[in-house]
């Protein structure tokens, strides 16, 4: 939360929870969802929120506020509105596209609604049925989410690089899609990542590589740790060698959150910002080369 009251400064109205009142329309990376058509509603009774709430549209999540002494009354208002499914995605499976509102009992008799908003899933939680099996570790969700919610992943056959790979919770990903993925981290794979036919790890130094010396690949991945300023450096780097068609990292922060770094990410033509519900104290960056024209 810290990361988003930082990001939009004197914007900021009021904070309840999780929710942030703001100004203006501008572009908030923190921000893991953005109620995009903010208004008030009367709702002096169950009835009348609801039949509000359906005159916009007709699918509704409720975002519930600490504290407000108003949860019955909420959920008695979900109840009555159209069901909308909320099971955990198959990786591999669309977001939903039909949109999307949010709703929240401001007050005994207010609503705050937005018949639309910037995620597909409510609050912004994307939710899938894990593997628990074979991935090493739950770092592999941030790219089932990133590759969700971007609409674009890798081809059979195309050719990934993956920075700083280890153990290989990315590495993994990649190959079950079928891509060719050559690995680079000091550490080995975790062997049933490294063992699989279309990975090939190196050891060695993510800040090693020099993308002038190793031709055109189609995506380059990072979910190393490292400063996010050392980050964007490499991701320039290949940018402007045109050594890949595509970016998804990692920016990392410290305690304190570099919001300049981040501003000099989301400045890079044909890139984007996100705020994975994965994420922890990180923003997700994607760029695309075809995004750039």
């Amino acid at each position: 939360m810290e990361p988003l009251l930082e990001e939009l400064g004197a914007r900021v109205i009021t904070v309840r929870g999780r929710l942030v009142l703001a100004q203006g329309r501008a572009a908030a990376a923190w921000a893991q969802n953005v109620w995009t058509a903010p208004r008030w509603l009367e709702a002096a009774s169950i009835g009348q929120a609801v039949r509000a709430l359906t005159a916009l549209q007709r699918n509704w999540r409720g975002h519930l506020l600490p504290e407000s002494g108003h949860q019955r009354r909420q959920a008695l208002m979900e109840a009555a509105l159209p069901h909308v499914g909320s099971r955990p995605l198959r990786f591999g499976e669309a977001a939903p596209t039909a949109p999307l509102g949010a709703f929240t009992l401001w007050e005994h008799d207010l609503l705050l609604a937005s018949p639309s908003t910037t995620s597909p899933f409510a609050d912004g939680e994307a939710r899938f049925e894990e593997n628990r099996t074979d991935p090493p570790g739950r770092a592999y969700l941030k790219l089932w989410e990133a590759f969700t919610l971007d609409g674009r992943r890798p081809l059979p056959g195309e050719l990934c690089v993956d920075l700083g790979a280890s153990p290989g919770g990315w590495t993994w990903v990649l190959a079950g899609l079928g891509a060719r993925v050559f690995s680079l981290d000091k550490a080995e794979l975790a062997p049933q990542v490294g063992s699989l036919p279309n990975v090939n790890h190196c050891l060695g130094s993510g800040f090693g590589l020099d993308p002038r010396h190793v031709g055109r690949v189609d995506w380059l991945f990072s979910d190393m740790i490292c400063y996010p300023e050392r980050l964007l450096q490499i991701v320039r780097q290949w940018i402007e060698a045109r050594a890949c068609a595509h970016v998804v990292c990692t920016l990392k922060f410290q305690a304190e959150t570099d919001h300049a770094v981040s501003r000099a990410f989301a400045a890079i033509p044909g890139g984007r910002l996100l705020h994975l519900s994965c994420n922890k104290h990180e923003l997700t960056f994607i760029w695309h080369e075809a995004d750039t024209v």
